[in-house]
């Protein structure tokens, strides 16, 4: 067995945190809708018996939100700051070290300085000392920064991600894939790393995170974004993306099990910019797979009908992400499971 283990997300997990949206955040000019979205995401998570921590602003603010949800008891609010939403990439990344859980704390500085993220770098350490993360099982690895949407693993040494996203200069000073395997290697106990280089949406603001493309899934399956439409101007990177993915092998040899999810059709802002809409933004549970539509009914409807081929003991639940995508993100970018054991049941 493995010294160091990074979890899969599909392994059991005792919550999801979400952060809700502030007047204070970018989202205040459709602040209405996007908490809407959250009540509906709140509601959706506990109607299937999911634990939720939710960070917000003060605990009135979150009773707004909360205050009608059926199964409210499954709700737990942590007050904290927080410059965005996207819990995905500042949240704790689990390992298991000889059976014992770990919170990993990585750096997270705003998708290489796009953004502010001073608070959101400080929301581990703060889960730390209200004891949420027990502090015997917190690690510090500030001082290299990666977002938990850039990485995928199966949880047994094989981890996906981008070439674009984690050689960007402004994360990590441009390390190259060598310097970067053995970083990963020795912080996730990855032996198995696929360096992705083809794939990117229009209005992406991560530089390619590798969970708006593809997704490692149990049976050595990758679930990947495919575009049929030649004159969508994604057609030929995400050609050569699934060219790619057909050439890459388990770390026994062999090829994977390919699942191709559609593309949304277009969604634009107010201005006319094209936003990142994928399917391959869905969040998985031990027992339910949670997927982003789009208020598009044929291609939602396949993109559940395709997930489940590939979680056929999985219960598959819509989420409505029109909101989210407003902002360049879905809903796998607004939660981050804590796995099992991870952090202090306690509190619930």
């Amino acid at each position: 067995m493995k010294k160091l283990r990074f979890l899969a997300e599909w392994e059991p997990q005792g919550a999801i945190l979400l952060a809700l949206p502030h007047r204070d955040t970018d989202w205040n000019y459709i602040l209405k809708e996007v908490r809407t979205c959250y009540h509906q995401i709140l509601t959706t998570f506990t109607d299937e018996g999911i634990n939720v921590l939710l960070l917000a602003v003060s605990k009135d603010d979150a009773q707004e939100i909360i205050g009608d949800i059926p199964n409210k008891d499954l709700i737990r609010v942590i007050e904290s700051e927080f410059n965005d939403t996207w819990t995905r990439d500042y949240g704790p990344l689990a390992v298991e070290r000889h059976g014992l859980k770990r919170a990993l704390d990585f750096g997270f500085n705003g998708w290489g300085l796009k953004f502010a993220s001073d608070k959101d770098n400080l929301v581990n350490l703060h889960l730390r000392d209200k004891y949420v993360i027990l502090p015997e099982q917190y690690r510090n690895e500030r001082d290299f920064v990666l977002e938990g949407g850039s990485v995928e693993t199966d949880g047994n040494g094989t981890l996906l991600t981008t070439t674009r996203c984690l050689t960007s200069p402004n994360r990590n000073g441009g390390k190259d894939k060598k310097a970067l395997t053995d970083i990963l290697a020795q912080r996730l106990g990855v032996d198995h790393i696929l360096w992705l280089d083809y794939g990117a949406l229009a209005g992406d603001d991560t530089d390619s995170h590798i969970d708006t493309l593809a997704r490692l899934a149990p049976e050595d399956s990758i679930v990947f974004t495919g575009c049929r439409n030649v004159d969508d101007e994604h057609f030929e990177d995400l050609l050569k993306m699934r060219a790619q993915l057909t050439l890459f092998r388990t770390s026994e040899g062999n090829p994977y099990n390919l699942v191709e999810l559609p593309l949304p059709d277009p969604i634009y802002d107010e201005k006319g910019v094209r936003l990142p809409a994928t399917y391959a933004n869905y969040l998985v549970t031990d027992k339910v797979i949670f997927m982003p539509t789009y208020g598009q009914p044929q291609n939602d409807e396949l993109a559940c009908r395709t997930i489940k081929i590939v979680y056929p003991g999985h219960k598959v639940v819509s989420v409505d992400c029109r909101s989210l995508i407003k902002q360049h993100g879905s809903l796998h970018c607004a939660t981050m499971q804590l796995h099992k054991d991870f952090f202090n049941e306690a509190i619930f």
